[in-house]
């Protein structure tokens, strides 16, 4: 599946289709089980070495690898300094981590609507809920941006915003790795003064659970290090004292945020195929693009000019009040077909929790709940090969000619 999709033996009608899985093979089992025969398991040399890798692939000074995704955010919400009173926004068409991490410092969540077109964060909407602030003698200290799907937003217009008005910037970076913006895939770490990766199976690479936070600002990094690991620290510069080698201490509460030396072994080879992993990606999505885009009764994903996407998700949209369909009827369709669909994401602002809490309410935000209304996220993996999608792409439309 180098420049066009391949096929195999085993037929559609014996699989079952998630909207995303994981690709392991014999190199990665061999690479998890050299580690496990080795002396170490957790925080070894297979962590540092996947640490450099990712460093080095994605253009940023520092990378530390944590348990997972949510744990990455919630210690750049502590490494960046975020508490009470701050209020950090972020899109609402995102994981509930997003926002959840502004929760876990005791920081004030709030949301701008996405684009209609990248269904990413909008920068227009950003600057008026900026100004808005700004009138109340308030400032946002952070903007948590989420390249949502694999499409990076619009880093100029949200690094330009941040020169004006002087907020931190987040890049959640969980869809995206191999994206590009203006032709680099190293754009991440040169906009956001910190970044989030995940390794959760249905990324593009993964560690099983897993993350990364990238940054070029080394003081950041070594905070972050240091809550990864309760807060402890051997660092002469900083002890109270030294009562010899064995000795540590704690200046601040910390986390078991660490990740184990045989993930990160799977995620060295996992990292050395992201190329590949991506090309067959794009091959899944350019078949969608031809096959569905013609079917007015859908929307298939656009991408501005400046990017490449990386499609973690495939979001397509599907009008179902035009048509006079269910949601529900047409999941329960796919799902009579094998076809395990999922949606990403209900909008976060409509959670009891942020409602409850925050005043939050429907309308708020009615480009991401239209959006939430239309979206259903369809298979997309790379070993997804052509005779699955002619059965998938197949089985979607018969399904919305059996509701229409």
């Amino acid at each position: 599946m180098n420049s066009k999709l391949s096929t195999n033996n085993q037929s559609p009608t014996t699989k079952l289709y998630s909207y995303g899985k994981q690709l392991i093979e014999q190199d990665d089992i061999d690479a998890v089980v050299e580690t496990l025969k080795g002396d170490w398991l957790t925080q070894g040399p297979s962590v540092q070495k996947f640490e450099s890798a990712l460093a080095e692939k994605f253009g940023s000074k520092n990378a530390c690898a944590v348990a997972n995704g949510t744990a990455g955010l919630h210690l750049i919400a502590l490494g960046l300094n975020w508490e009470k009173d701050d209020i950090i926004i972020t899109s609402p068409i995102t994981f509930l981590a997003s926002a959840n991490c502004a929760v876990y410092a005791g920081a004030t969540p709030d949301f701008v609507d996405i684009d209609e077109a990248t269904y990413t964060l909008d920068p227009n909407k950003l600057e008026a809920k900026l100004k808005e602030y700004s009138a109340k003698n308030k400032n946002i200290k952070a903007v948590v941006a989420v390249d949502y799907a694999g499409h990076p937003c619009d880093w100029k217009a949200l690094k330009n915003l941040q020169d004006k008005y002087g907020f931190q910037l987040v890049n959640d970076f969980c869809h995206a790795p191999g994206a590009t913006y203006d032709n680099d895939i190293q754009y991440a770490p040169k906009f956001a003064d910190a970044v989030n990766m995940s390794f959760h199976p249905v990324k593009h690479l993964t560690t099983g659970e897993g993350g990364a936070i990238l940054s070029n600002n080394s003081e950041f990094d070594k905070r972050v290090r240091t809550l990864r690991t309760h807060g402890m620290t051997k660092d002469e510069s900083v002890l109270e004292k030294n009562d010899g080698p064995w000795y540590y201490e704690m200046h601040e509460v910390g986390f078991n945020y660490r990740i184990t030396d045989f993930q990160c072994a799977l995620g060295i080879t996992q990292l050395a195929k992201l190329d590949s992993f991506l090309e067959k990606r794009r091959l899944v999505a350019k078949y969608y693009d031809e096959v569905l885009g013609s079917d007015n009764r859908v929307i298939t994903p656009k991408v501005v000019a400046n990017v490449k996407h990386a499609y973690h998700l495939y979001p397509l949209q599907i009008n179902f009040d035009e048509i006079g369909a269910s949601k529900k009827d047409y999941f329960a369709r796919l799902k009579s077909n094998r076809i395990l669909g999922q949606v990403h994401y209900v909008p976060v602002h409509l959670q009891p929790f942020y409602r409850k809490h925050f005043g939050f309410k429907p309308g708020d935000f009615p480009i991401a709940e239209k959006f939430y209304e239309r979206e259903i996220s369809i298979p997309m993996y790379a070993s997804l090969d052509k005779s699955d999608l002619e059965y998938i792409s197949g089985v979607i439309i018969k399904s919305l000619n059996q509701l229409t």
